[in-house]
């Protein structure tokens, strides 16, 4: 199973960078794995930077890919319960796991539909922070499922 993390505006920060960098090594040691930006869109109503960002989402995500959209009214797991997601998608022999990290307003409702909804927490984060918190877990999932003694 290839694995895919796509989201909507640049990384500034370095610090971003570089910790989402780290974790992407440490994913590929399990899986292939290609994070993809999508450019975001400044200017517009909020209804119509969501249907722009999408559009340029759609593009990066290949056909027939399982979708885990990262939304804020998404189901809530726990670490253990994310791992066995991916062990069970892994098992199923899809070829492809993409996450999308929507832009500032989020995905259009008909994009949202396209996916199974994930929510990271109840509380808000940054665009960039929930990079960083994505790859980790996803990090995290496959030592649980190597039972590698990252998670105690």
């Amino acid at each position: 199973m290839k694995l895919r993390v796509v989201w909507v505006g640049k990384s500034r920060d370095p610090w971003v960078k570089e910790v989402t960098a780290d974790y992407a090594g440490r994913i590929r040691r399990y899986a292939p794995l290609e994070l993809c930006e999508a450019r975001d869109e400044k200017g517009a109503e909020a209804e119509e930077m969501r249907r722009r960002e999408c559009e340029r989402l759609e593009k990066l995500i290949p056909p027939g890919a399982t979708l885990v959209l990262l939304d804020e009214r998404g189901e809530q797991m726990d670490s253990p319960g994310l791992a066995a997601y991916l062990g069970k998608q892994r098992d199923s022999g899809i070829g492809e796991l993409v996450f999308v990290i929507g832009g500032a307003y989020g995905f259009s409702e008909e994009f949202r539909r396209r996916g199974r909804l994930l929510a990271l927490s109840k509380l808000t984060f940054t665009h960039q922070m929930v990079r960083v918190f994505l790859l980790e877990q996803i990090y995290r999932a496959f030592t649980i499922l190597n039972k590698e003694p990252y998670h105690h």
